[in-house]
C-alpha cells in the first residue's frame, strides 16, 4: 500500500519497472500549468516597486510620501514604517491562507485542474480591481482576490507538476513552478523600471499587466489534463490510465498504474484527511513538509529582500530608478539561480543544495549586518562602492535562495505526502507559508527602522537553525517514485519510531487500526 500504509512492503521493489519517455504532451502540459507561479512572482515583485513609487504614495499612502521627502530629519531606516502601507502587501497573503483550505477541498474532489482555473479567474479580478483603485479599500480588496487566486495556484500547481512528473526528474519538474515565479519577479521588476517614468498612472499599468499572466493561466488550464494521480483518486481508472500512458509515451505503466490504484485505495480509507495528517505514522510529513519547511522559507528573509528592494535600496541611499534597476539586477540573479537547481537538483540531490546554500546566506546576513552597522546613519547617503558591495552580496544571497530553499521549499513538501493526506497537506505547506509572508511582510518595515542592522543578524540566527534541522531531520528525496516515499521515514534514525510497521497499522474511516 502507498503512502500511509505499511502492509505491502514489496511494492517499493516496483519502482525499477517505471517507464517513461519525455513527450510534447507532457512538456505542454507542465508549462501551462508552471503558469500559475508566475502570479505569485509577479506580485512578489510588483508590489514593492508600487510602493516605492511616489505617484502611488501621494494618492494613497500621503503621509508616506511626505516623510519620504523628509528622510533628513530622521533615521532612513524608517522611511517607509507605515503599517498601513505593509497591510497593502501582507492582506494578500491573509487572503492565500484563508483560500487555501478550499482549495484543498476542491483539489481531492475536483481535481487540480479546477483549482487552478479558479486561482486564474480570482488573480484575474484582484488585479483588475486594483489598477482600477480610487481608494484604500478597493486597493485591500483587490489584493485579496489576488490573495485567493494566489491561494489557489500555489496549492495545486505544485502537486500537478509533481504528479505529472516521472520519478528521475521530478525535481526539474516540479521546479518549473520556481522558474515561473523567478521570471515573475524579474518581469515585474522590469516594468516597474518602465512605469515609473510614467506619470501620474505608472503604478496602475504595473498592477494591471498581472490580468495577462492570469489570463495565460485560465486559457491554457482550458486543455490542461487531469494528473493520472487525481483521476484514480476520483474513481476514474480508464481515464487515468490513458492519460498516464500519454504522458509517459508508452503503454507499459502497469507497476506505476498499481501502484496509483494502492495509494487511492489507502486514500479512500481515509475519511477525514486533515485529521489523518496529525496522525503518528504522518508525524514527519506533518512536521517537516506542512509546518517546518514552509516556515523557515519566510523566516530565510529572501521574500522581504524580494518585497521591499526598491524601497531598501532608496533606503540605502539609492535613487528611486536606481533602486528599480538595482531589483531587477537581484531578480535575473533568482532566474540564474532557478535555472542551476532544476538542472543539478536531480543529480546532486535536495540536501545538498539545502545545507551548502545555508551556509552561503547566513554569511551574506552577517556581511550585510556588519556593513550597515559601520556605514549607514541618520541622514548619511551611502558611499557608491559600499552601494555596489550591498548589491552584490544581496545577489549572492538570492542565489544561494534561489536554489534551495525558493524551489525546495515548494518541491519537498508536494513529494513527501502520501495520496490521502496530499492534498490536505499541500494546503497546510500554502496556509503555514502565507501565514509567516504575511508576518514577514507585515512586520519587516517597523523591524527595519526599530532592530536596524539587527534584523539582517535575526534572519542569519533563522538561517542556522534551518540548516541544522535539515541537517538531522531531512531524508534525501531525489529519484524516490512519489508514492513510495514512506519508505524513507521507516529508515531514518529518528523518524522510524514514529512509521515503523511495528509502530502503526493502516487506520480505517472509524480511526481503528488493523
Amino acid at each position: 500500500m502507498a503512502g500511509g500504509g505499511f502492509d505491502d512492503k514489496s511494492r517499493g521493489a516496483r519502482a525499477h519497472l517505471y517507464e517513461y519517455k519525455i513527450t510534447s504532451y507532457f512538456v505542454c502540459s507542465c508549462i501551462v500549468a508552471a503558469i500559475g507561479g508566475s502570479l505569485f512572482g509577479y506580485d512578489l515583485g510588483i508590489s514593492g516597486g508600487v510602493t516605492s513609487m511616489d505617484d502611488f504614495l501621494k494618492i494613497f499612502f500621503p503621509e508616506v510620501y511626505r516623510r519620504k521627502q523628509e528622510h533628513l530629519k530622521e533615521t532612513d531606516y524608517c522611511k517607509y514604517d507605515n503599517q498601513i502601507l505593509t497591510l497593502f502587501t501582507s492582506s494578500l497573503y491573509f487572503a492565500a491562507l484563508i483560500s487555501a483550505f478550499g482549495a484543498s477541498h476542491i483539489t481531492r474532489k475536483k481535481g487540480r485542474k479546477a483549482s487552478i482555473l479558479c486561482g486564474a479567474v480570482s488573480f484575474f479580478v484582484g488585479a483588475v480591481l486594483n489598477a482600477a483603485a480610487k481608494n484604500i479599500t478597493m486597493l485591500i480588496i483587490g489584493r485579496c482576490l489576488l490573495g485567493f487566486g494566489i491561494g489557489f495556484s500555489n496549492q495545486a500547481v505544485p502537486l500537478y507538476l509533481s504528479e505529472m512528473a516521472p520519478a528521475k526528474i521530478r525535481g526539474a519538474v516540479n521546479q518549473l513552478f520556481q522558474l515561473s515565479t523567478c521570471l515573475g519577479v524579474l518581469i515585474a521588476n522590469f516594468v516597474n523600471y518602465g512605469t515609473a517614468k510614467i506619470h501620474p498612472w505608472g503604478w496602475r499599468l504595473s498592477l494591471g499587466i498581472a490580468t495577462i499572466p492570469a489570463m495565460f493561466m485560465f486559457i491554457g488550464g482550458l486543455f490542461l489534463p487531469e494528473t493520472p494521480n487525481s483521476l484514480v483518486e476520483q474513481g476514474k481508472l480508464e481515464q487515468a490510465r490513458q492519460v498516464l500512458e500519454k504522458v509517459r509515451g508508452t503503454t507499459r505503466v502497469d507497476a506505476e498504474f498499481a501502484d496509483l490504484v494502492d495509494a487511492s485505495n489507502a486514500a479512500r480509507a481515509i475519511k477525514h484527511p486533515f485529521r489523518n495528517l496529525l496522525s503518528r505514522k504522518n508525524r514527519p510529513q506533518l512536521v517537516i513538509g506542512a509546518l517546518a519547511i514552509p516556515a523557515f522559507q519566510q523566516l530565510s528573509g529572501m521574500n522581504s529582500i524580494l518585497f521591499y528592494s526598491p524601497v531598501i535600496f532608496q533606503s540605502l541611499g539609492f535613487g528611486s530608478g536606481a533602486a528599480l534597476y538595482s531589483s531587477a539586477i537581484t531578480g535575473g540573479a533568482l532566474v540564474v539561480a532557478a535555472l542551476i537547481s532544476m538542472t543539478f537538483v536531480d543529480k546532486f540531490g535536495r540536501r545538498a543544495f539545502f545545507l551548502e546554500a545555508g551556509v552561503e546566506m547566513i554569511c551574506v546576513m552577517v556581511a550585510v549586518a556588519i556593513t550597515l552597522a559601520l556605514k549607514f546613519g541618520q541622514g548619511v547617503i551611502l558611499p557608491k562602492g559600499i552601494g555596489i558591495f550591498l548589491v552584490i552580496i544581496i545577489c549572492i544571497f538570492v542565489l544561494a535562495y534561489g536554489r534551495s530553499w525558493g524551489p525546495l521549499g515548494w518541491l519537498v513538501p508536494s513529494e513527501i505526502f502520501p495520496l490521502e493526506t496530499r492534498s490536505a497537506g499541500q494546503s497546510m505547506v500554502v496556509c503555514v507559508n502565507m501565514i509567516f509572508t504575511s508576518l514577514i511582510a507585515q512586520c519587516f518595515l517597523v523591524s527595519l527602522c526599530h532592530l536596524k542592522y539587527g534584523v539582517f543578524l535575526l534572519f542569519a540566527g533563522f538561517i542556522i537553525i534551518m540548516t541544522c534541522f535539515i541537517y538531522f531531520l531531512l531524508p534525501e528525496t531525489k529519484q524516490v517514485p512519489i508514492e513510495e516515499i514512506y519508505l524513507l521515514w521507516e529508515k531514518h534514525w529518528f523518524w522510524k519510531r514514529y512509521c515503523s510497521s511495528e509502530e502503526n497499522g493502516i487506520e480505517l474511516k472509524n480511526g481503528d487500526k488493523v
